[in-house]
């Protein structure tokens, strides 16, 4: 059923009766000890220079917990945006996947370059290892590879978030050392429909459509797709719109989730995007949305390959 605008707007200001709360208990729980080693990674772009300081201030953040970082040997840009070649990005991964003294894997990274280790990762072993591993932005790309290619749930989060969000700080160790559930419990409203349930794959909409064409691209029958964005415009959430809908996604998902569009909402209210998103999704498509997910520095856990029930 399709919500009008007028009475889509009452119901967004208000938000009575189409609100749901969905947590992963049990998924990412006491996944950390006191002096467990974790991995920090950059299989993306290479950081900046610049970006020392915030870096050795999450250090300081992660061994105040009592957690043991361990950073990859390629973080800062060498060359054409890159820390390192593909080939050398995926080995660091793949060094921390083999040691079984890591207990949890990290990137830290952003941008454009992630797809490029793709082909170089061993997936029989990630599989077998089966360890934590977080990204976001990006690392769309490699979570649905990782989930695709495994079986295994991968975590969108940036553990960035936890140097400029006090509260989130605590969440993260609430979480993975204390055993609460604060990081994962995220709040969706529907703007059509009224109950979603599948698998969920997905992420930032540019980045997951880097995988369309490949082995890598998850097989979307039945499955809940999350799409958010940071820099996307309105015009080029249309065109990305539209490419899912050619390659035939809108016939295939059951539900459809949506983080924050970080540009887009500073200028548009969740009704707007609604109206542009009656032109792509068919009726019988739920659709929820959520403010706890996306780019921003509270940005929660959401679990890419675990089945969501709202």
């Amino acid at each position: 059923m399709r919500v009008d605008k007028a009475v889509l707007n009452i119901i967004l200001k208000v938000e009575l009766n189409k609100k749901f709360r969905y947590c992963v208990e049990g998924l990412v729980n006491n996944m950390l000890k006191v002096n467990d080693k974790i991995a920090l990674v950059v299989c993306s772009n290479g950081k900046k220079i610049e970006d020392r300081a915030r870096l050795e201030k999450l250090e300081v953040v992660l061994k105040e917990m009592s957690l043991v970082p361990v950073f990859s040997t390629y973080v800062y840009e060498e060359k054409f945006g890159r820390s390192a070649l593909a080939k050398w990005r995926a080995n660091e991964l793949m060094k921390f996947y083999e040691d079984d003294s890591i207990k949890a894997i990290f990137d830290i990274s952003g941008g454009d370059l992630a797809n490029e280790v793709l082909d170089y990762l061993d997936y029989d072993i990630i599989r077998k290892k089966n360890k934590p591993f977080f990204g976001y932005s990006d690392l769309t790309t490699v979570l649905n590879a990782i989930t695709t290619k495994t079986q295994k749930i991968t975590y969108l989060y940036q553990i960035m978030n936890i140097l400029d969000n006090i509260e989130r700080r605590v969440d993260f160790e609430k979480i993975l050392i204390h055993n609460k559930n604060d990081l994962t419990d995220i709040s969706w409203h529907f703007l059509q429909g009224e109950s979603i349930e599948g698998i969920v794959v997905g992420g930032n909409i540019r980045c997951f459509l880097k995988l369309a064409g490949t082995e890598y691209f998850p097989n979307l029958d039945n499955k809940v797709l999350f799409l958010e964005g940071m820099s996307t415009t309105i015009e080029g959430l249309i065109t990305l719109l539209t490419q899912i809908k050619q390659i035939g996604v809108f016939n295939k998902i059951s539900g459809l989730l949506l983080g924050t569009f970080t540009k887009i909402e500073q200028n548009l209210q969740n009704e707007d995007i609604y109206e542009i998103l009656k032109d792509f999704v068919p009726e019988n498509i739920p659709i929820a949305k959520t403010t706890e997910v996306g780019h921003s520095k509270d940005s929660k856990i959401l679990v890419i390959g675990q089945k969501i029930k709202l």
